[in-house]
């Protein structure tokens, strides 16, 4: 692979170029093949939306719902066996970049059903059901960082599976999901699994902070304000990734990398510029160290590739500027706690809403094929 591209640059630095986005149609026509191969991507990433726009966008997945239709499987069970399917396909592709990267990489991600978010039980349980059918060793389980979430991912990685932890807004969350991670591992180690095979990330996500405080900030209209505008999203980054190197230099992190854990990369999610002013490769430039993950959706890999300047580390040393950002906010009124916790409900509400269009639109599209079968 080049080294002059700028996504060979970024992985050069450290940051590993996951897309945020899969379907059957990028799986058959070999686009995704092509941006491992073009544009230095060793990982995918879904959620609920992501399957929806997949699954109701044409008709890549007709016939596999009318075979299900036959077989007699309800909604759920449908939507489980398609994104599964998806899934485990994908993880394929990915398995040389895994073997190449001794599974810190290739690794394809598919989250607990949105609706278990609040529900420590049920997501462990959907948890160990989604990884015993995908069935592949690189695969994620995402599980949301709500506080139910927290318990849930946990135990998830005590029973040996790796785990994508989702939905973090907020430094102190982040914290708890650390917390978790290495409880998960503990727990894993006295049960004697292999800790060298246990892998997880912590995704951080970043544009929808600049979203809701620039709101803010313009209804405040003033210059001080305005200044401040597109700040925040990388600000909070880069203290994530403060909290990530303070946490992962503890001697209880001692103790189990001595044992051969791997620490818990920070992934930067949401990394689409939503703000039409900024630059289109902000959340990307901005936020380049090792050890990350960077999960983009195209449109954002297709920029960065075109025209990312990456100038190697920008995020080691700006801590007291990251915190002064913090603090002026705060001087403007506007309350970060106040923030997070919004973003989080809406995060959560976002997948709950999408999950329910797809179970609406797959259950038409079984009617239909019952329909045409009787």
């Amino acid at each position: 692979m080049s080294t002059t591209t700028p996504t060979a640059q970024l992985a050069a630095a450290g940051v590993s170029i996951w897309l945020d986005d899969l379907s059957r149609e990028r799986l058959t026509s070999g686009s995704l093949q092509r941006l491992i191969d073009e544009k230095n991507v060793v990982g995918v990433t879904t959620n609920p939306s992501i399957f929806q726009a997949a699954i109701t966008s044409g008709e890549d997945y007709a016939g596999k719902i009318r075979e299900l239709a036959a077989d007699g499987s309800d909604v759920d069970q449908t939507i489980f066996e398609i994104t599964t399917s998806d899934v485990a396909d994908a993880c394929d592709l990915f398995a040389p970049v895994a073997a190449a990267t001794d599974g810190v990489d290739g690794r394809v991600s598919i989250e607990v059903d949105p609706r278990l978010a609040w529900d420590t039980d049920g997501t462990i349980a959907e948890a160990k059901r989604l990884y015993a059918k995908v069935g592949k060793d690189n695969v994620l389980i995402k599980i949301p960082a709500t506080v139910e979430g927290l318990g849930a991912i946990s135990a998830v990685l005590a029973e040996g599976i790796s785990v994508n932890v989702t939905l973090i807004f907020s430094l102190e969350r982040y914290r708890a999901v650390i917390d978790a991670f290495l409880t998960g591992l503990e727990r894993a180690k006295e049960a004697g699994h292999d800790l060298t095979k246990l892998h997880s990330v912590a995704s951080f996500f970043v544009s929808r902070l600049d979203t809701e405080i620039d709101k803010r900030l313009d209804a405040l209209g003033t210059p001080e304000a305005a200044a401040l505008r597109g700040k925040a999203g990388v600000a909070n980054a880069r203290l994530a990734y403060e909290v990530y190197e303070q946490e992962f230099s503890t001697d209880r992190w001692s103790a189990l990398a001595a044992a051969g854990a791997r620490p818990q990369r920070p992934l930067w999610a949401s990394t689409g510029v939503k703000d039409p002013a900024y630059p289109d490769t902000l959340y990307v430039t901005e936020l380049v160290a090792t050890d990350v993950v960077n999960t983009m959706p195209e449109k954002t890999l297709t920029a960065t590739f075109d025209h990312g300047e990456v100038t190697g580390d920008t995020i080691t040393g700006t801590y007291a500027d990251a915190r002064q950002v913090l603090d002026s906010l705060a001087a403007q009124g506007i309350s970060y706690d106040e923030v997070v916790a919004l973003l989080e409900t809406e995060g959560l509400d976002k997948f709950v809403t999408s999950w329910s269009e797809l179970l609406a639109d797959v259950q038409k599209a079984l009617a239909t094929a019952d329909a045409s079968a009787h």
